[in-house]
């Protein structure tokens, strides 16, 4: 069986998924606080979403899960959003985080989406 390696914006794309995933359980606590008062069971929703964060980068990796993978990476991009809004409408509970940081990555979450999404389109 001949598994290609994947291209540089693929393993790009995973290492960011990867860290990422990685990052929701060993600060739960910190992705804990980020989340939107509205929301509920917080600490099973960032485990969730770190579990789904490392089966996605793991995933685009893989030529026959690629395309499944990417989407579900783009799906909890979007799923993922109003936390990054949250922080950036209560930047006084971030004060490590300049705040115009904080509202620099709500459209660099675009830029996530759109990546990922050229990245698994077929290369015809």
């Amino acid at each position: 069986m001949k598994f290609p390696l994947p291209s540089l914006p693929l393993i790009i794309i995973s290492l960011f998924f990867i860290i990422g995933g990685i990052a929701h359980f060993v600060s739960l606590d910190s992705f804990i606080k980020i989340m939107p008062d509205y929301l509920v069971y917080h600490k099973e929703l960032v485990i969730i979403s770190g579990i789904f964060e490392l089966l996605g980068a793991i995933g685009i990796l893989i030529p026959r899960t690629r395309k499944y993978a990417g989407m579900g990476l783009i799906l909890l991009s979007i799923a993922v959003f109003p936390a990054n809004i949250n922080m950036a409408l209560h930047a006084d509970k971030f004060p490590d985080i300049s705040q115009a940081l904080l509202y620099t990555r709500l459209p660099l979450q675009l830029v996530i989406i759109v990546f990922i999404w050229w990245a698994i389109k077929p290369k015809n």
